[in-house]
């Protein structure tokens, strides 16, 4: 009830909020009809809201004759009357508020709704187009507010733990410098300087560190960020991470913050306690072990090298890929070996799809291999290889072999997951996080052969690999770390360069030039002229964590207005054309390419 001396309020409890020690109050209530059963005039009507659900009385006095018979689901009804106890044989304990109903005196359609374009019982199931053109209803399912709860619950964990660790909530510019990180940016054209551009920001890379130098040595920032390239389904145009930044540390320091941040995020929004030490692996020993530099450790198949035994076997597959500058790889299956040769052969498609010529393989049995590959097996490599992967009575071994690395690895990757799955092995309610340290600084790119950075180019190199900064970039390494959650990359961040001059050797690594450099970065430049202390920091994808932590797999289903691949809003229908007079407003003009005439036109 409003106090003493105000105003009545719309509603003065929620549809969740109504227990036995309520009974007696009168109370008003505003809701969307969960559902309607008609016993002789007398209406029973479920009211739903994001609190929970009520059973309402409402007689042909406590409402006008015509909304009366056409009370009808998700119209949004307001009702005033008294709580009453239900009576013995007739409570819901499948509710909260099932011991008690609502004896309407007055009741109003405050909000029509005409047949709905979709049931939202069918939840999940129903066309992705539809449910996301009506966000607005798909968002009215518990399920979907149930995940929307946990996010923002997990955004304020966030906060209440980074603040005990004395972080600062500060923030950064939208409209920005473009600048070459990786991705594609975000234009938008300024009005007030005709020709030039502001950016969306990738990342708030180059402000945080700003800070650093500022003397704000722990910042953090729910932000978004945009990156225009191509979507895929844990991928978005805009995407809200978590930014962290210290200064006066090492990698340790951020690996211990995160880890201890995730325990609190965990026990937090979802009651349960996780081991606070997450395992650790470099880039090559996840790259060798899972295919993969984002591992899903819910699963222990591990791939083994065994491309020293190649020669050794006498099979020319397999030593003609090393011979060649390639490799050979295994994984053990265990009980693989109980599955027919047409459901082993129906995992050679997941390889060669990844590039790989065939799937080799074989069984062990009592007697045994057996098997393609059991032939090549009779001499010591043989036995030293049956070791290796520490085969037994009903395991199934598969192997990759090809002459480049790349191929072994994406194939055995891929594989790995699919037979994790098949196995059984892959719970979402499992939390297996791991941390993947030691990336290379650089790429190669696959167009001009530069060197190009893997995350970006302000990550410090390794210090031991110094001396290779200017002859042999593809062998340095970076102090880089990414955090993996059942084998999604959830964080990645590194310990940034604190020193100018080693900036722009890093620069002249990738091919920005000394003009470049000052035209792209000169602020950045600047300021690490002027006391810049050691700093690094991460950041955490959002999109993902919550996607995960909901057991879901797309990350569209945890963002209330997603996007399509086409990066399109289904909603709103943006992006769509403006007028002339805006595009002249900031001085450009729409040019729209003519369609490619058909073939069968030409």
């Amino acid at each position: 009830m409003p106090p003493e001396g105000k105003e009545p309020v719309l509603r003065s409890h929620t549809c969740g909020q109504l227990r036995q020690e309520n009974v007696g109050q009168d109370v008003t209530l505003v809701g969307w009809i969960d559902a309607v059963r008609d016993h002789g005039g007398l209406k029973f009507v479920d009211l739903r809201d994001r609190y929970g659900r009520i059973q309402v009385q409402i007689s042909p006095e406590s409402i006008n004759e015509e909304s009366l018979s056409t009370l009808r689901f998700d119209q949004v009804l307001k009702v005033s009357g008294s709580v009453q106890a239900r009576p013995e044989g007739m409570r819901n304990p499948k509710l909260e508020t099932g011991d008690v109903e609502v004896m309407a005196s007055s009741a109003e359609i405050i909000g029509e709704c005409p047949p709905l374009p979709f049931s939202p019982e069918s939840g999940d199931q129903v066309n992705d187009e539809l449910r996301f053109r009506y966000r607005f209803i798909d968002m009215r399912r518990e399920e979907v507010q149930r995940r929307f709860r946990l996010r923002s619950d997990m955004q304020f964990a966030m906060r209440q733990y980074l603040h005990g660790e004395d972080f600062l909530d500060l923030e950064t510019p939208m409209l920005t410098k473009s600048t070459p990180e990786g991705a594609r940016d975000f234009l938008v054209p300024s009005r007030l300087n005709p020709g030039e551009f502001y950016a969306l920001p990738q990342s708030p890379q180059i402000f945080k560190q700003i800070f650093m130098i500022s003397g704000f040595d722990r910042y953090m920032q729910v932000v978004r960020c945009f990156r225009d390239e191509d979507l895929r389904a844990d991928r978005q145009p805009e995407f809200t991470q978590l930014d962290l930044e210290m200064a006066c540390i090492e990698e340790s320091d951020i690996i211990d913050l995160v880890e201890g941040l995730m325990v609190h995020v965990v026990k937090e929004v979802l009651g349960r306690e996780i081991e606070g030490s997450f395992q650790r692996l470099s880039y090559s020993e996840a790259m060798l072990s899972y295919g993969s530099d984002s591992p899903d450790l819910r699963s222990d198949l591990v791939i083994r090298e065994v491309s020293d035994l190649a020669e050794g076997l006498e099979f020319k597959v397999f030593s003609g890929a090393v011979e060649a500058g390639g490799c050979v790889r295994g994984m053990r299956i265990p009980g693989g070996g109980q599955w027919s040769r047409k459901e082993i052969e129906s995992l050679e498609p997941i390889v060669t799809q990844q590039g790989a010529g065939g799937l080799a393989w074989f069984k062990m049995t009592d007697d045994g291999p057996a098997g393609p590959v059991s032939r090549f097996l009779g001499g010591d490599a043989g036995a030293e290889l049956i070791q290796r992967l520490e085969m037994e009575a009903g395991d199934l071994a598969c192997f990759v072999a090809d002459g480049q690395t790349r191929v072994v690895v994406n194939s055995l990757g891929q594989l790995r997951k699919e037979v994790a799955q098949k196995l059984g092995h892959l719970d979402a309610e499992d939390l297996k996080f791991c941390w993947v340290e030691e990336f290379p600084l650089f790429d190669e790119d696959e167009e001009s052969g530069r060197p190009t950075p893997c995350h970006h180019p302000f990550t410090c190199p390794h210090p031991d690999d110094l001396d290779q900064l200017a002859d042999e970039p593809l062998k340095v390494r970076a102090r880089a770390y990414d955090l993996v959650l059942n084998g999604f990359e959830v964080g990645g961040g590194s310990i940034r360069i604190h020193q100018r001059e080693l900036q722009e050797r890093v620069f002249e690594a990738i091919g920005i030039s000394a003009e470049e450099a000052e035209s792209k970065f000169s602020f950045l430049l600047e300021a690490l002229k002027y006391g810049a202390p050691p700093h690094g920091g991460i950041a955490l994808g959002m999109d993902r964590l919550a996607m995960l932590l909901s057991g879901l797999d797309t990350i569209r289903e945890v963002i209330a207005f997603p996007k399509t691949q086409r990066g399109t809003c289904q909603l709103t229908n943006a992006p769509d054309p403006v007028t002339g007079e805006q595009l002249g407003e900031v001085g450009l003009q729409a040019v729209i390419q003519p369609e490619s005439p058909d073939e069968d036109d030409s």
